[in-house]
């Protein structure tokens, strides 16, 4: 299914549902386009079936970023810095609040550059799997500009204070070896494996229990918010209604019929 000229959405039933950004020629930068692109298909995702959400680029980059064109309009144009504030707003900041808050769970394959809000629209994912040509740069500083794209809020999050400002400050571009060391990533696969190695991870996620899963998935990422006692009385909540589905009965059966479970999602 094609989202406009820049998205393309496939979704399995019972499976995966796969985002592809795929304006290659300007190395899926998050264009106007591109954004409601995926913010289209997250909505289309959310009524389905799909267990877990991919969202990977075309041609060889993940990401470039911000959209350097609009950027060129910007200034030629003379647009003021409140309307650009505004529709940043309606572009990266609605998106990123999207993924973060996507109740299915989201896996970035980067598999190439991730660069300034590229890399931030990766860390938005609950998972990130890189190849070894996967490269990322928080690179804001080289156009000028401050962060934006959740920067200050997702990579201190993942990295710490102090790497993130290096980071930032530098704005180098580290490879994926480098990501993987700060913890960028969950894994590096090898470029001829990463196809494979891919589908096997996502199989991982889609044979669990789609349910359980979510509600984990939701509470480990509101927990760092939360005190101890918030934490335990919402997972008390959560695994009340995990107790409750037909999956629950069926992962209890097959554990004790000594086979692996099929789970419904109800």
């Amino acid at each position: 299914m094609a989202l406009g000229e820049a998205v393309r959405l496939e979704i399995e039933a019972d499976g995966p549902a796969t985002i592809t950004l795929d304006q290659p020629d300007r190395r899926n930068a998050l264009s106007a386009e591109i954004s409601t692109g995926i913010l289209e298909a997250l909505e289309e995702i959310e009524g389905s079936d799909a267990r877990c959400v991919i969202l990977e680029g075309s041609g060889g980059s993940f990401s470039a970023g911000g959209d350097i064109e609009r950027m060129v309009a910007g200034i030629e144009n003379d647009i003021p810095a409140d309307e650009q504030v505004r529709r940043l707003e309606r572009s990266s900041n609605e998106l990123i609040t999207r993924l973060v808050k996507f109740p299915v769970p989201t896996i970035a394959l980067v598999d190439g550059a991730a660069v300034g809000a590229g890399a931030n629209l990766a860390l938005a994912c609950d998972i990130q799997l890189a190849s070894e040509r996967a490269a990322f740069g928080f690179v804001f500083r080289q156009v000028g500009l401050s962060v934006d794209a959740g920067t200050s809020y997702l990579l201190p999050r993942v990295v710490g204070e102090n790497v993130a400002k290096e980071l930032v400050l530098t704005g180098d571009i580290i490879g994926a070896d480098r990501a993987d060391d700060l913890g960028l990533v969950n894994h590096v696969y090898d470029d001829d494996e990463f196809d494979a190695e891919v589908e096997a991870f996502v199989e991982k996620i889609v044979s669990g229990p789609p349910v359980a899963l979510r509600h984990a998935n939701r509470l480990i990422g509101e927990g760092v918010e939360k005190s101890l006692e918030q934490a335990l009385t919402d997972e008390a909540v959560a695994q009340g209604l995990a107790f409750d589905t037909d999956d629950h009965e069926e992962g209890v059966t097959a554990f004790f019929e000594d086979r692996d479970p099929e789970y419904q999602g109800r």
